[in-house]
């Protein structure tokens, strides 16, 4: 064993210090708008003018059939007018369409790193295996040809052939073909950390999988559908708002027909031309044309954080989230206990407190141990001791059996033991050597279990005296930094968290209190969870959770929003609607934001779609009846030069709008915590004021080009 000193210089970061970030994957280099992408994008775009697909969306559907008829009559009749309005009216449906395919060209492109990870493995199924069996009988069969239940065995530097949970053995496998993250993890049978995945390397040791998947249904086949967008449905809100754009749809082209024969009564019959020119102003093409960008970049961007939403309603649902399920350890806390105070008793100075733990726990390798060397180094500057101090030193390496470490240090006058350990293993370890423990001591562990901590006593004895004790070490399951924050930050969202635990109720409420939470769940049990989803979901509320091992499955199903960990069980990945291939519970909090930012861009989109036809009515209707009705004239308050360079400026910006906005669909509108009434009040002023003021000095702007277009003015 190397000697116990080097671990002072190898200690692990303390609590608090930032490790080293995850691995981005499947980032999209360039601007939102680069100009590559577009124009890998195009083609996908001019797919899309297949009435078949565009029926899809009545509104732009609208759009193709009056750019239909606009074609025929600019052939029939030709002008500049006719053929410029038939060219932007199109270029409307290719701009919507290429929100779309840019939007699905971004998941096309991380498909295809996912798709470099099918090969056309060989497996190496076993036939009539039983556990710990060492003579095995094996086939090597193609993977495509495994079924439900088949047995296969794994070695170092193999393919898994398919998804699958570890049955027996250990091994290090390498996701980074899924996760990005190039650190190997491990797998092994039992416990939350069994499955694998069809596609992953193994790096090391030997494994036998038990197939939980059929052919082309694996987690990566799933992955693919799911990034393409070929899987995405529609969610509740998404279909109710286009219902809602396809009902003003039908009421604006209805009073675009009766207009017609109202005109003529006038004496100003309109050229179909115009009349569609009309309509599509009229409508709400902008949202018409992003809906469905937005849907697809929301679960995009869910994707670059590598967490796959099984389904849009998913990411929807998210938004909406009124309650948070979080576990205590790994999500609230880091899951060690460690080290955050030196409490000495019977007048010892705490520098030679701290300097006895550090030598006592130089032979102990457990995280507990590792972290009172680092709080020793770090506060009281307790470095490697010399090699010729420690080198007739008989080290005490720390047992479940003992409960302590320490370390017997031969020196002149005699043999110098201390440890460090378990209050009830040291107290004895007193006793025997002729000591005693005193009420100050007693006091100190009493306070320290009360907070919720765990102590541990450290004491010595010299040869020809007495053991004593030095003193008590705080142990502290220790909250992540800046979580309370988060947690506030969520309550301003009026989002209600409760951290479920499987600590006593007294470790529970004090650690609840230091972060923060709103609620705690102590002692949970796997119908705990259910009783308590199942109660918040009777109240009206939307429940979000994570969880990674079987007995989780039954509340990631229950929950609206069920995010399994990767490195969890295939029944937990398999139950809820999110996978995090980082495994990271945190990640809860960046997903309900996500969920959030989808919805308030729909909403201010949408908000700025219906607000800028305002302009468009006022370019358009005095430029349609001026002639007739000179009163009308008051209405072109934007003093456009005359009625087909009004009509054709409205039309352009109606088109250009949309790419313009396709940067804003793709990232989503930024997303700042508040109260559901002042996000409401922001959008109102932001994108409904901004959708009517920006038509005016738009269509103004561009009528100042257009006038000197011969055959538009």
């Amino acid at each position: 064993m190397s000697s116990p000193s080097s671990l002072l210089e190898s200690a692990p970061q303390p609590a608090g210090s930032s490790g080293p970030e995850p691995a981005a994957t499947n980032r999209i280099s360039g601007g939102l708008l680069d100009p590559k992408q577009l124009i890998a994008s195009l083609p996908g775009a001019m797919r899309k003018l297949d009435p078949r697909v565009m029926v899809k969306n009545p509104v732009m559907f609208v759009v193709e059939v009056g750019s239909v008829l606009t074609t025929v009559s600019a052939i029939k009749d030709p002008s500049v007018f006719a053929w410029a309005i038939t060219a932007w009216l199109w270029l409307t449906v290719v701009f919507a369409n290429l929100a779309e395919a840019v939007a699905e060209g971004r998941g096309k492109a991380q498909a295809d790193t996912l798709r470099r990870t099918k090969t056309d493995t060989m497996a190496r199924r076993l036939v009539d295996w039983r556990a710990g069996q060492t003579s095995l009988q094996e086939e090597e069969v193609a993977a495509t040809a495994l079924g439900l239940g088949d047995l296969v065995v794994v070695e170092a530097g193999q393919i898994i052939p398919g998804d699958g949970d570890v049955v027996e053995g250990v091994a290090s496998v390498d996701e980074s073909a899924i996760t990005g993250e190039s650190a190997p993890v491990i797998r092994e049978s039992g416990g939350d950390r069994s499955a694998v995945t069809g596609g992953t390397k193994v790096l090391s040791d030997r494994i036998v999988v038990k197939i939980t998947s059929e052919p082309g249904k694996t987690f990566i086949d799933r992955m693919i559908a799911l990034v393409e967008g070929a899987a995405r449905q529609k969610t509740p809100n998404e279909i109710a708002l286009n219902i809602l754009l396809a009902s003003l749809t039908v009421v604006f082209l209805l009073a675009v027909v009766t207009l017609q024969p109202m005109a003529a009564f006038a004496g100003a019959p309109q050229t179909l031309v115009v009349l569609v020119a009309l309509v599509v102003a009229l409508i709400p093409t902008t949202i018409g044309a992003l809906l469905s960008a937005i849907g697809i970049a929301g679960m995009d961007r869910l994707v670059q954080r590598n967490v796959l939403a099984m389904s849009g309603r998913a990411v929807e649902a998210a938004g909406d989230v009124n309650t948070l399920l979080l576990d205590k350890t790994g999500t609230i806390t880091f899951g060690n206990r460690q080290a955050a105070e030196f409490l000495p008793v019977g007048g010892v100075e705490v520098a030679a407190l701290a300097d006895a733990a550090q030598l006592s726990s130089l032979a102990d390798e457990t995280p507990e141990g590792r972290s009172v060397v680092v709080l020793a180094k770090e506060k009281y500057g307790l470095r490697a001791r010399s090699q010729g101090e420690l080198a007739h030193a008989d080290w005490i390496e720390f047992t479940a059996q003992t409960r302590m470490s320490g370390v017997d240090l031969n020196e002149a006058d005699g043999v110098h033991r201390t440890r460090k350990g378990a209050a009830a293993a040291v107290a004895a370890w007193v006793r025997d050597n002729g000591g005693e423990t005193g009420d100050e001591l007693h006091a100190a562990v009493e306070r320290i279990s009360n907070m919720g901590g765990t102590p541990l006593v450290v004491a010595e004895h010299r040869d020809g005296s007495t053991a004593r004790v030095l003193g008590v070490i705080h142990l502290k399951d220790v909250v992540k930094h800046g979580i309370r924050e988060r947690f506030e930050e969520l309550r301003r969202m009026g989002i209600r968290t409760v951290m479920i635990t499987g600590d006593n109720p007294l470790t529970a409420k004090a650690i609840a209190e230091e972060a923060g939470v709103d609620d705690f769940l102590a002692e949970a049990t796997p119908e705990d969870k259910m009783a308590l989803i199942k109660k918040e979901q009777a109240e009206g509320k939307l429940v979000a959770m994570t969880g990674d091992g079987t007995n989780d499955a039954p509340a990631l199903a229950q929950a609206d929003v069920g995010v399994a960990m990767n490195t969890g069980t295939m029944a937990a990945k398999e139950a809820g609607n999110m996978v995090d291939l980082d495994s990271n519970p945190t990640k809860l909090i960046e997903i309900v934001e996500i969920g959030k930012q989808l919805l308030i861009t729909r909403g201010a989109l949408t908000t700025f779609s219906i607000a800028n036809d305002v302009a468009k009515y006022f370019a358009i209707i005095p430029a349609m009846f001026a002639a007739v009705y000179p009163g009308l004239d008051k209405l072109n308050i934007m003093r456009l030069h005359s009625p087909e360079s009004a009509i054709t400026s409205a039309i352009v910006f109606n088109a250009l709008i949309i790419v313009g906005l396709i940067p804003l669909a793709l990232r989503g509108v930024r997303y700042r915590p508040s109260s559901a009434s002042a996000l409401l009040r922001r959008n109102l002023w932001v994108y409904g004021l901004g959708g009517l003021i920006l038509p005016f000095v738009g269509i103004k702007l561009i009528d100042l080009v257009v006038q000197f277009i011969p055959g538009l003015h």
